[in-house]
C-alpha cells in the first residue's frame, strides 16, 4: 500500500463510520418518533437534498471525471475516487445484494396481490401495503428523473461502455436504504415474534450497510454521490413511516 493510501486510510474510515451514524439514528428515529415529526424531517431531507444539488453544480467544479466531465466538490471526489479504484468484484456484491433487497420488497408486494385476489379489490388491501406500492413508485420516479436529468457522470467508464454514465445519486444506495428500510418498518406490523421481528430487522440493517459502503468501495460511484442518495432515501423513508403510522 502506497504512503498516500495509508495516510488517507484513517479518513475514509470516518466517512463510513460517518455514513453509517447517520443511517442508524435515522432509522431509529423514523422508526420511533411522532407522525408529525416523520413528515416534518422528509421535508428538511427533501430541502438538503435540492441545496445539496445546488451546491454540486457551484462549488469547486471541474473537469476531473472520465472524458472531461464536470464534477462538484471536486478535490473531495478526486481524493475518495483516487483511494476507491473500480473494483468490478466489489461492483458485483453489491449487485447481488441489490437483488436480495428487491426480493425483500417483493414479499410485502405478493402480500398485496394475494389480498387482492382474497379480498376481491384493491380498496380492501391494508392501507400499509398501497402505502409501500406508492413509495417504490416514487422512487422508480425519481430514478428516472436523475436518469434524465443528468448531475454528475461516473467517475469511471464502465465494461462494454463507450461513455460514463449518469451516476447522481446512486440508484443501489437509494435501492438498499429505501426497500431495506421500509421493509425493517413493515416488519414491525407483520411479525409477531419480537425475536424473529428483530432477527430480520438486523438482517435489512446489516444489508443496507453493507451495501452503502461496498458502493462506495468499488469506485464506481463519487462520493458525493452516496451522500445525495441517503439525503433523498432518509427523506422518502420518514415520508412512509408518517404515512404508515396511527394517528
Amino acid at each position: 500500500m502506497c504512503l498516500n493510501r495509508i495516510l488517507f486510510l484513517p479518513l475514509y474510515r470516518l466517512l463510513f463510520f460517518s455514513i453509517n451514524v447517520i443511517l442508524y439514528i435515522t432509522f431509529e428515529r423514523v422508526i420511533f418518533t411522532k407522525r408529525k415529526n416523520n413528515f416534518i424531517l422528509s421535508a428538511v431531507l427533501s430541502a438538503l437534498f435540492i441545496a445539496f444539488i445546488a451546491m454540486l453544480k457551484t462549488i469547486d467544479v471541474a473537469p476531473i471525471g472520465p472524458v472531461g466531465t464536470e464534477v462538484g466538490f471536486a478535490h473531495l471526489n478526486r481524493a475518495v475516487s483516487n483511494f476507491f479504484v473500480m473494483d468490478i468484484k466489489v461492483y458485483k456484491v453489491t449487485e447481488i445484494l441489490g437483488y436480495a433487497l428487491i426480493a425483500m420488497g417483493a414479499v410485502f408486494a405478493l402480500a398485496g396481490v394475494l389480498q387482492v385476489i382474497r379480498r376481491k379489490s384493491l380498496l380492501k388491501v391494508d392501507k400499509r401495503i398501497i402505502s409501500l406500492g406508492e413509495l417504490y413508485v416514487i422512487l422508480l420516479g425519481i430514478y428516472a428523473i436523475f436518469e434524465k436529468v443528468i448531475i454528475n457522470y461516473r467517475p469511471v467508464i464502465m465494461p462494454g461502455e463507450e461513455l460514463p454514465e449518469a451516476s447522481f445519486p446512486s440508484s443501489h444506495t437509494m435501492l438498499a436504504i429505501v426497500i431495506g428500510g421500509s421493509v425493517m418498518m413493515m416488519l414491525k406490523y407483520y411479525i409477531s415474534n419480537i425475536h424473529l421481528r428483530r432477527v430480520l430487522q438486523v438482517i435489512c440493517l446489516a444489508t443496507i450497510f453493507t451495501t452503502v459502503s461496498l458502493r462506495l468501495v468499488s469506485g464506481v460511484h463519487w462520493f458525493t454521490d452516496i451522500v445525495g442518495s441517503v439525503l433523498i432515501s432518509c427523506a422518502l423513508l420518514n415520508l412512509f413511516a408518517g404515512a404508515i403510522k396511527e394517528e
